[in-house]
């Protein structure tokens, strides 16, 4: 007998327009999997997502930028198409943010957990965070607001270059323009260039000490803080591959034991009596051996998947359970499992994974998706061969002579490749003669 209440469906909300986010696709497989009904409210055209057996209907979401009313206009109409209340699941910052503020509202139509409204939003706020975890007695790097550009300025050069540039709540930032939500910043000058963009962005800078990249360096923490206040269904992992390059997303994970990590989560999550799923990102410092606390992320991350025990569970499934009052089946950690971005990092699929592995789009029961991104790669890498072979001056492989390539950021529906097979090259090579991605 399932441990599921079937009569109760899982709604996806997704309001960033990235329909290649393969974290939606976890999410929607380990849901169906169990047997619930799963409804998707992203922007899923052209997206392999849209191909999965297990999404049992596509709802338009709201647009970029959309007020909570709007929002909220969205998921009663979704709610009024279900029968029954259904566990609202949301997947980006965005999406979290305005279901912490809709929380009353949307009470008749879903099942939410219970935490103080604006707590997802100071989380998710990255100046604010700075707030929560000086009052938590967290580490986290020493954090500066500027309040004009010439304190930017100084404040970089106090804090000594580079310093790492974000602003805070990367959810607003415009979809054109170029500015990117954490950038390093590696002069006085361009700190304040940066903060006379701060009304286009549409929230605060904040400068941070620069903590630097390096082996056994990046730690992620994903679990779900249940009713009782427990943290359940995750656990410590290691970034081993990301992208970019020490900066970026998780290409390869493995769930590694790290009391240290799992303390400071506990710990943070029971100051704020936060509930829901939670994703946190940590730097542990070089000198000290501390781990700061670099993201709050108050949603599912997009390898939530890596943390699957011996019995299924995962933060999906242990909100879903909880939220519906059922007993959590007892499973056991399963360390060592890797989780891989297929796109990210091909060449890793050929190495042996003894102790279990799950990938990002291909499944065997769920093949679709992984067909559709593997025709999107194709495709994209035979553009972007096109493109450089049409180029003056090039050498015959699409490189300019003498020159670095470089790959700008994919636009809106663009599918995000690795580095090496968006220039249509194996991945794999030697740092030095690999394409940048910045």
């Amino acid at each position: 007998m399932s441990p599921f209440d079937s009569r109760v469906p899982a709604v996806l909300l997704r309001i960033d327009p990235n329909p290649f986010h393969h974290g939606t696709l976890g999410a929607v497989r380990s849901l169906g999997r169990a047997g619930l009904e799963v409804h998707l409210v992203a922007d899923c055209a052209g997206s392999p997502v849209r191909a999965s057996r297990f999404v049992r209907q596509l709802h338009p979401p709201p647009p970029p930028g959309a007020s909570p009313a709007d929002i909220a206009v969205v998921l009663r109409q979704v709610a009024a198409r279900i029968d029954g209340p259904a566990v609202l699941i949301p997947m980006d910052d965005a999406s979290a943010v305005a279901v912490g503020r809709l929380r009353e509202d949307l009470a008749p139509s879903y099942l939410l957990p219970q935490q103080p409204p604006a707590l997802p939003e100071r989380v998710a706020d990255k100046a604010e965070l700075a707030a929560v975890c000086a009052a938590a007695d967290i580490p986290h790097p020493e954090t500066v607001v500027p309040a004009g550009a010439g304190e930017a300025a100084a404040a970089a050069w106090r804090l000594g270059l580079p310093v790492v540039a974000k602003w805070s709540r990367p959810w607003l930032l415009p979809t054109t323009g170029g500015l990117r939500s954490t950038v390093v910043v590696r002069s006085p000058q361009e700190a304040h260039e940066l903060y006379l963009r701060t009304e286009e962005a549409g929230s605060r800078l904040l400068l941070q000490a620069f903590l630097p990249p390096g082996p056994d360096r990046d730690w992620f923490f994903h679990g779900y803080a249940a009713r009782t206040g427990a943290v359940i269904g995750g656990g410590p992992g290691v970034k081993e591959r990301s992208w970019p390059r020490a900066a970026g997303l998780t290409a390869v994970g493995r769930w590694r034991p790290n009391p240290d990590v799992q303390a400071l989560a506990e710990r943070l999550t029971d100051a704020l009596g936060y509930r829901g799923i939670l994703d946190l990102d940590f730097r542990r410092c070089g000198t000290t051996g501390a781990y700061h606390l670099l993201d709050f992320n108050p949603r599912p991350g997009a390898q939530f998947r890596l943390f699957s025990d011996s019995a299924d569970l995962d933060v999906v499934r242990a909100l879903h359970l909880d939220l519906t009052h059922r007993p959590l089946p007892e499973g056991s950690p399963l360390p060592g499992r890797a989780f891989v971005v297929e796109n990210y990092s091909p060449l890793t699929l050929l190495r042996p994974a003894p102790d279990g592995r799950e990938l990002a789009w291909h499944a065997e029961d769920d093949p679709e998706p992984g067909r559709a991104m593997r025709g999107l790669w194709a495709r994209h890498v035979s553009r972007r061969v096109r493109e450089r072979l049409r180029r003056p001056g090039g050498d015959g492989t699409g490189r300019m002579v003498g020159a670095t390539v470089s790959v700008p950021p994919p636009s809106p529906g663009t599918p995000y490749l690795s580095p090496a097979l968006a220039n249509g090259l194996p991945d794999g090579l030697s740092d030095e003669k690999k394409v940048s991605s910045c």
